[in-house]
């Protein structure tokens, strides 16, 4: 594993717990069981498919899983975008998640571009 999938894999379980703290936190309702639901999905489902990644059987396998694990980053910013317009209580938490959020793409695109490169 290198230093740099080593990072990534630790800032995606953090983003996750930071959703979780973050799902848990919003008032009952439509928003948190439909808009919730969905950021909770994707959001945690970053680190799974980084984790599923390291463990590919071929290059790629890991390629592909680390590019699921980008989809599921830029779903989430966009549950972070949408949630945003209606929860201005968390609006500065949702500002450094959207940021944390898109480090992260950056990242897997950055893995992905390099792997596909080797």
């Amino acid at each position: 594993m290198s230093e740099k999938s080593g990072k990534v894999e630790e800032k995606a379980f953090k983003f996750a717990k930071d959703i979780v703290q973050l799902v848990a936190s919003l008032p009952s309702g439509e928003i948190r069981s439909i808009l919730g639901k969905q950021l909770m999905r994707s959001g945690t489902s970053i680190g799974a498919n980084i984790e599923e990644a390291r463990g590919g059987i071929s290059k790629p396998d890991f390629i592909h899983s680390m590019n699921v694990a980008k989809k599921e980053a830029r779903e989430s910013l966009y549950w972070l975008r949408l949630l945003s317009e209606f929860d201005s209580k968390n609006n500065e938490k949702l500002t450094q998640l959207a940021a944390e959020c898109d480090e992260l793409i950056r990242m897997l695109s950055a893995i992905v571009k390099t792997s596909q490169g080797r």
